[in-house]
Parts: structure tokens; C-alpha cells; sequence
């Protein structure tokens, strides 16, 4: 895209000078009450971006392609619009459909790059790559024999070599620890899917927790398979966590609320100048529509999060609990072109049960928008809720007679601020090697490892093995890769000396974080959020407000 907006920028001058010279000729010739339209020769003016592009191709100095200067102008009519007005060119339309999608065409690995090698982390169940037999420790060296360990490969070409067409082949050989040969696959590429809802489990007897990352098509099914496996287990009260969801697909947002909801209930309602009112409303029909029901927000929860956020705390079904989330209120259309690419325009904007638009202004500009977040952060938003007001102009009552706001985000019923009581200097040096550490540790322990199959089991044995005192070790020993200078072209290692106060403020946190990694390298989510719930102080104030 930079090098389209730096020919735009060098055309832009001459294509307003053109425009500039004909709107001068027009006003010269043309009596002052004649209509343009039926001038001889005079184009309509809707019609004039074409012109201009034909009067370049006729007359400019030096060949030019009128395909890039198109290219170009459509994000910058786009940003005369709003924030969510997109376009996406034909080579990343693919990519940015796949989370919504919820698949993508490749061989089924997660990977991570240990010391310049793509480690596999693990194999998609079902996945091309599981039905083959490679493994979690699995290095790939080769790809299609091109020798692709040691090379800085980035992750970006990694998945762009690993990623292609279902029934493509790729070739790949490995190394297997315990064989002294590599071991080499003919991998077909298959549909893969990308899962939205991380985890389900019960966090204690009686409260199931399920997080949704994003909402896609398949987000609806996930999360009731979920939510069943939950209530075959006891479950009463349910924790729905939301926090850095960015939305997507708002059918499956609506579908999701109306499992809590009561017959004839709204769930939200759209409109927009050429889109007439539309409704969506509870049938009646969920399948937890009693029993105590959490919600959790953030500052990255938006759109589709919104809506079933607002969704609940409108009709008083159950408890905001976080802090204020993002404030996207406009619904966008996919719109697709025959050349591959496609435009996402606001066609409408969508309301809580209540009628409170949550979009935040934009007037200000889009650089504004987007700096939104850390304007709050500066006003203190993260830490105070008194230090969040919003108008009285656009204050709501729900029918239980809760005050709620529109034009800028969801407010959470409980806020919960940033716990920064446990962060000392010392943990935010190290906290970029974290994982590094862990997946080291997993490497070279993963025999020991995975015989554990539950969190807890595996938990147990973390807090026996010393990790905390072995990483201060592996940092000070500057075992670590840094990120890279300016010009750097191999790893760049530095020193952190071990800070004993820093420790003493962190060492639980980091800790904890270790553990959580290792347990995410052998028990993927299953294993993270049980063990990452220790040091989560908004999931653990939910579980202790529900108890209550």
C-alpha cells in the first residue's frame, strides 16, 4: 500500500489541477442557468473521477497504469466516510476473511521460531498434518527443499510458504528428536479452522467459563458445544469473557444472546439512511435463559462484543464486569469485486434494547479515533472510573431502572481498573522472554511433560521443577534474543541484571506466566487459562462476585 500512496501523492497534484483548469473552463462557457448534463461535451459530473483518469491516460507526460492510480483512490475516498469504511486489495482480501470464515487453506500446525528453526507447537486435530504423524517438538528444516532453518526466516513468510490452495502439496522434513535422519512428508493442504472460542471449563463446582476471542460464522456452534459440555458438568453460573474480542460476525453475537434472553426481548436493532429499522428479538428458545450470568469487557472488546454486551445489560439480565469497551456502533457490509478484492462499507448503525447508540465521535478526525484508548489511558480511564464521564444527553434507563450511556462504549456495571500492584521495572525487562524461556523449557523437557493431560496435574508439577530461579538464570546469563537493532541482521543479545526487589514485587506473576506458556505448549488453551486465571484480578473478582 505505501508504494500505491506514494503514486497517488505524486498524480494527486496534477489530477487537481486538471480538475481544477476544467471547473474554470466550465465556468467561463457555460451560461450561468444552463444544466452541464446538455453541453456537448461537457461529462455529467458524477462521472468526473472517470474523466480525469481518461485525460491522464490521453495527455500526461509518461506512460502511467491507471489500475494503480484506482488502487489508490479508493481508501482516500473511503476516509471521507468513517473509520470503518475499508477497502482490501485482492492479495490480503483472503487473509482478512479467514478469521470470519473461521478456516483457512494450509497444512494444520501452530509453530513457533525457536533459535531460527519453526518449531511445531501443535497439530490441528484432524489436520493434514496430525493425520501424517508429525508432532508436537517437531523442527521443520526443509520446506519444498529449500533449507529454511537459520535463514531469519520472519513468521509472515513461514505461514506464506506453509499456507496454499486446498490439494496443494507442500514437502517439508523434520527433525525428530531420538532419529538421526530427517524424517520427510508429503503434507496435502486441506481447510483448517480457526477456532473463536478459546476455552470452556468450569472454574469451580458450580461456574463454567467460556472465552470468546472473535465471532465468526462457526462461533455460534463452538460456543454451544461449550456451553452444553458446561451444563452436563453442573454448571449454574456462567462467566462469558469478551475482553480483546474486536467483533466480527454479528449474526452469531445476536444468536448467542438470545440463549439468555426471554421470549419477544430485543437484542439490538440496526438503521441506517437507506436501511430501514430491523429487529432482532429473543425467541424464547434458549438454553440458559436463568441462572447468574457474567459478562466481561475491555478497552479492545468492540462491535459484535458490544452487542451482546449492551444485549444483556439492557433488558438487567446479568453483570457488566471490566472496564469501558471500545464503542463501535456502525455495521459494515462486505462488498466484493470481480478482481478479487472488496470494500466493507457502513451501511448502518446498530442499537442496544434500550436505544443508546455506543459508537464513539469521530469528528475529529480518524488519527483521533484510533488514539482513542490511549487518550483514556492518559485521563487515568484504566485505573479510576471516576475518571470517565459521559453526557447526560445521552443517558438511558433500563427497565430495572439501571443508568446506562451511549456514544462511547459499553460501561461495565463493576469496574475493575488495570492491577499494576504485582509490576516492577525488573518484570517488564524480562517480560518479552518469558516465553522464550518456557518454550525452551518445554523443548527440552517435553518427554517429562506430556504425560499430563489436565491442568492442574500439570500445574503440580511446574511449582516442584525450581522455573522461577532457572529463568532469573537464563536471563542474566543473556540467553535470551533481543529484538534487533536497526541494520542488525543476526540476534541481538543484551544483559539484565537480576533485581532482587523486582522479584520480590513480580516473582508470582512471573511465575505464573511461565507456567501458563508451559502449560499452553503441551495443553494448548485447555491448559493456559486454568493456570493463567491466578493472576487474572477481573476473572477472579467475577468468580468471587458470583459466589456472592
Amino acid at each position: 500500500m505505501s508504494n500505491n500512496n506514494t503514486k497517488w501523492s505524486i498524480f494527486l497534484p496534477l489530477i487537481l489541477a486538471i480538475a481544477l483548469v476544467v471547473g474554470i473552463m466550465v465556468g467561463i462557457i457555460l451560461p450561468r442557468k444552463s444544466n452541464p448534463s446538455q453541453i456537448p461535451g461537457i461529462r455529467p459530473r458524477n462521472d468526473k473521477l472517470s474523466t480525469i483518469l481518461n485525460i491522464i491516460e490521453r495527455n500526461y507526460v509518461d506512460s502511467v497504469n491507471n489500475s494503480e492510480l484506482v488502487e489508490a483512490a479508493i481508501p482516500a475516498i473511503l476516509k471521507k466516510l468513517d473509520p470503518h469504511s475499508v477497502y482490501i486489495p485482492a492479495k490480503d482480501l483472503v487473509r482478512a476473511n479467514e478469521s470470519l470464515q473461521g478456516n483457512f487453506e494450509g497444512i494444520g500446525i501452530s509453530f513457533n521460531m525457536l533459535t531460527d528453526t519453526i518449531l511445531i507447537i501443535s497439530t490441528i486435530p484432524g489436520g493434514p498434518s496430525e493425520k501424517l504423524g508429525l508432532q508436537s517438538g517437531d523442527k521443520i528444516l526443509y520446506v519444498n527443499d529449500s533449507l529454511v532453518a537459520g535463514k531469519g526466516i520472519s513468521d509472515e513468510d513461514v505461514m506464506g510458504m506453509l499456507k496454499g490452495p486446498k490439494g496443494s502439496v507442500v514437502r517439508v522434513k523434520i527433525l525428530r528428536k531420538g532419529y538421526n535422519d530427517l524424517l520427510s512428508f508429503n503434507i496435502i493442504r486441506d481447510k483448517i479452522p480457526i477456532y473463536s472460542v478459546d476455552v470452556a471449563y468450569m472454574v469451580n463446582e458450580n461456574t463454567g467459563y467460556i472465552k470468546i476471542n472473535n465471532f465468526a460464522i462457526t462461533t455460534f456452534d463452538e460456543f454451544m458445544k461449550g456451553l452444553k459440555e458446561l451444563r452436563s458438568k453442573g454448571m449454574t453460573k456462567l462467566i462469558v469473557d469478551l475482553r480483546g474480542n474486536s467483533g466480527g460476525i454479528m449474526e452469531d453475537a445476536v444468536q448467542i444472546a438470545n440463549q439468555f434472553l426471554k421470549q419477544g426481548q430485543l437484542i439490538v436493532y440496526t438503521m441506517g439512511r437507506n436501511q430501514p429499522r430491523n429487529e432482532a428479538r429473543a425467541t424464547g428458545k434458549g438454553e440458559f435463559e436463568s441462572g447468574d450470568l457474567v459478562i466481561l469487557i475491555d478497552e479492545w472488546s468492540a462491535s459484535a462484543s458490544e452487542i451482546l454486551a449492551g444485549a444483556i445489560q439492557d433488558n438487567d439480565r446479568g453483570t457488566i464486569i471490566g472496564r469501558r469497551s471500545f464503542g463501535k456502533g456502525l455495521v459494515q457490509e462486505p462488498i466484493p469485486f470481480a478482481d478479487g478484492s472488496g470494500m466493507r462499507l457502513t451501511i448502518a448503525r446498530y442499537y442496544t434494547p434500550t436505544g443508546r447508540s455506543i459508537q464513539k465521535p469521530y469528528s475529529e478526525g480518524f488519527k483521533d479515533y484510533f488514539d482513542d484508548l490511549n487518550s483514556r489511558y492518559d485521563r487515568g480511564e484504566f485505573g479510576e472510573s471516576d475518571s470517565i464521564h459521559f453526557s447526560e444527553s445521552l443517558r438511558f434507563t433500563t427497565p430495572g431502572g439501571r443508568t446506562v450511556y451511549g456514544g462511547g462504549g459499553i460501561m461495565p456495571d463493576k469496574f475493575i481498573p488495570v492491577d499494576t500492584s504485582e509490576i516492577s521495572p525488573y518484570f517488564l525487562m524480562v517480560r518479552p522472554y518469558i516465553y522464550q524461556f518456557a518454550l525452551k523449557y518445554t523443548e527440552k523437557n517435553r518427554e517429562a511433560l506430556k504425560k499430563y493431560t489436565e491442568a492442574g496435574e500439570l500445574e503440580k508439577y511446574l511449582d516442584k521443577q525450581g522455573l522461577l530461579d532457572q529463568l532469573v538464570k537464563f536471563i542474566a546469563a543473556g540467553n535470551f534474543r533481543s529484538a534487533q537493532p536497526a541494520g542488525s541482521t543476526s540476534p541481538y543479545e543484551t544483559t539484565i541484571k537480576t533485581d532482587p526487589e523486582g522479584l520480590k514485587t513480580s516473582g508470582r506473576v512471573i511465575h505464573t506466566q511461565i507456567k501458563a506458556y508451559i502449560a499452553r505448549n503441551i495443553l494448548d488453551s485447555k491448559g493456559f487459562y486454568p493456570v493463567w486465571q491466578q493472576i487474572d484480578t477481573t476473572l477472579k473478582y467475577a468468580i468471587k462476585y458470583l459466589g456472592n
